[in-house]
């Protein structure tokens, strides 16, 4: 059940933007074991003037094509899945749209079936 915003600059396609979608969710799946059809994303394309980080904080250099991925999910995962789960990510990323790793940068917060509710009022927990 994550929920993941996905901020990046203006001038994506519909297609990459389709692309980063998929790479997310795929990982996800494989990573997190989240199940397929549990794709909750927003994005959110930003204007440079908007955008303000610093090039090089904890980074061999970003450049403009830096994207931000904040994961809210429901459930704690390990550190090795956490780790896996940036790793396959930033991959999948350059392979397929020539992403570098030094421009994904991956928040991950976790909390608990009491903190959603997916429709009708009803929390996660409460359904059984």
């Amino acid at each position: 059940m994550p929920f993941t915003r996905i901020t990046l600059r203006q001038g994506y396609s519909d297609a990459q933007i389709t692309q980063i979608s998929d790479i997310l969710q795929q990982t996800l799946e494989d990573e997190f074991s989240v199940p397929p059809g549990d794709r909750f994303q927003v994005f959110e394309a930003l204007p440079a003037k908007q955008r303000v980080f610093d090039r090089h904080y904890k980074s061999g250099g970003r450049s403009d094509n830096f994207i931000q991925f904040h994961i809210l999910a429901g459930k704690p995962r390990t550190r090795a899945q956490k780790q896996n789960f940036c790793r396959v990510l930033c991959q999948r990323l350059q392979s397929a749209l020539d992403i570098h790793p030094n421009d994904v940068m991956v928040m991950i917060q976790f909390n608990t079936a009491d903190e959603w509710s997916f429709s009708q009022g009803q929390l996660l927990s409460e359904e059984a």
